[in-house]
C-alpha cells in the first residue's frame, strides 16, 4: 500500500508523482516557513513540470480545507473521547493542532492536488 508506484507513496513522501525519485520541495523540512512551499520547477529525473499551468496550485486550497477538517476531527476525537477534556480545552486543542500542522497540511494538499493530474510511469523509475 505504501510502496513506490502508488499515489499514497508520492503524497506522503512529497516525491515526483511521475517517477517517485526526487522531492518536489526544495527543503525537506516543512517547518522552515520561509521555504515551506518552495518547489523545484521540474523533476531532475523525468523532467516533469510541477507547475502545470499558472496558478495551478490554487486548486490545492480546496484540498487543504478537507485535510484541515480531517486534522481538526482527529484533534476533537483525541481530546474529547480519549482525554475527556471539556469543550473549552477541546476547542483549544483543535486550534493548536491546526496551527502546529499548518505547514504539513499545506504540503499534503499540494501533493494530493498534483497527484490527481499526474500519474506514475514505471518506465521512468530508476532501477
Amino acid at each position: 500500500m505504501f510502496k513506490k508506484g502508488t499515489k499514497l507513496y508520492s503524497i506522503l513522501t512529497g516525491t515526483c508523482p511521475k517517477c517517485h525519485q526526487e522531492s518536489m520541495f526544495k527543503n525537506q523540512n516543512p517547518y522552515k516557513l520561509s521555504e515551506a512551499l518552495s518547489m523545484h520547477e521540474h523533476c531532475s529525473n523525468c523532467n516533469t513540470r510541477y507547475k502545470i499551468e499558472p496558478s495551478f496550485f490554487y486548486g490545492s486550497m480546496y484540498v487543504s480545507y478537507g485535510v484541515g477538517i480531517a486534522f481538526a476531527v482527529a484533534a476533537f476525537v483525541i481530546s474529547h473521547f480519549i482525554f475527556e477534556a471539556d469543550i473549552d480545552k477541546v476547542f483549544i486543542s483543535i486550534i493548536g493542532t491546526l496551527v502546529v500542522f499548518m505547514p504539513v497540511i499545506l504540503r499534503l494538499s499540494r501533493n494530493i492536488w498534483i497527484n490527481l493530474f499526474i500519474h506514475y510511469d514505471k518506465s521512468l523509475a530508476k532501477k
